[in-house]
């Protein structure tokens, strides 16, 4: 049975596009799946399906209809995890370089996924379906790091508005190319898909979503820096993307600089997160040490 929520639209809604408003308001929807949901007519008003582009005048009451998650169907596998913390609501995993998050297009096996189904069974949240158990945040393939899986539903939830509202934790290190004027500020500029090249994201004012990370140098190496970076957002390629625009491309990374000799895939490492625990309230945080792609790095700059 679908899940119904009713949503009453408020006055600072006036003006705004409703897959927004319905997106701002249930943290398990994006806007591109509240979207879909439009599109099947699972969204109405006064009685009567909307359209995804419509605009609010504030009053109206949305009847939103989520479906219950599709089974599971990605195929559990036995392939090593390295647990930082687990309890019953959720796990902290350290996932390798070139490790996918979730099975997609060209990489239906070997994933994080896989790996989770195999060790946690059916103790995954269901909100994200079929191809995305547990997943509350990702990293992208070439990015090694720390990222949190949801148990259930009910940790889901709650992880996912501490995203949303920039209360979790995430902070990156990694090696950014050229020299640094500046040794600490912030990218404030917004994200959307690129438009000729729609496996890319770019900065742009056109269908795009605000987006900001700060950055420290930790270390200059003549053409290349160290760097500690803090999401304030956590928009797809973010770092990659912000650090591109300002000048200073993330070493190694062949989609927003260019490839590195002996480097598959771009210098950036999901070092430390921390969040509010769905049950106990307890803040807690956790980091986990540079790998030794990227220390082997730092040790051919610390060379040159």
């Amino acid at each position: 049975m679908n899940e119904q929520v009713v949503l009453t639209a408020s006055a600072e809604d006036a003006g705004s596009r409703i897959d927004k408003c319905i997106s701002d308001n249930i943290a398990e929807l994006t806007r591109s799946a509240v979207q879909g949901l439009i599109e099947k007519g699972m969204v109405t008003s006064g009685g009567k399906a909307v359209s995804k582009n419509m605009k609010l005048k504030g009053g109206e009451e949305i009847v939103v209809e989520i479906p219950e998650p599709e089974p599971m169907d990605a195929v559990p596998e036995d392939i090593p995890l390295d647990i930082v913390y687990e309890d019953d609501d959720l796990l902290v995993v350290n996932k390798p370089k070139g490790m996918v998050v979730h099975p997609a297009h060209g990489n239906y096996t070997g994933t994080l996924v896989n790996a989770l189904l195999h060790h946690c069974g059916d103790s995954l949240s269901g909100i994200n379906g079929v191809i995305r158990p547990g997943i509350v945040h990702r990293i992208d393939k070439n990015t090694s790091g720390l990222l949190i899986v949801a148990k259930n539903d009910a940790s889901h939830l709650k992880l996912a508005e501490q995203i949303k509202v920039h209360s979790f934790t995430r902070e990156y290190e990694a090696v950014a190319c050229g020299y640094f004027k500046e040794t600490e500020g912030t990218v404030d500029a917004p994200i959307g898909r690129h438009k000729t090249d729609r496996k890319k994201m770019c900065v742009t004012t056109e269908n795009s979503r605000n987006a900001v990370t700060h950055y420290s140098v930790i270390k200059q190496y003549g053409g290349y820096a160290h760097v500690r970076l803090r999401l304030e957002t956590g928009r797809t390629h973010q770092i990659r993307v912000h650090l591109s625009y300002i000048g200073h491309p993330v070493l190694g990374d062949d989609v927003y600089g260019k490839p590195y000799k002996g480097l598959e895939g771009q210098c950036l490492h999901a070092r430390k997160i921390g969040f509010i625990h769905p049950s106990t309230g307890e803040y807690m945080e956790f980091q986990s040490e540079l790998p030794e792609y990227f220390t082997a790095v730092l040790r051919k700059l610390e060379k040159m």
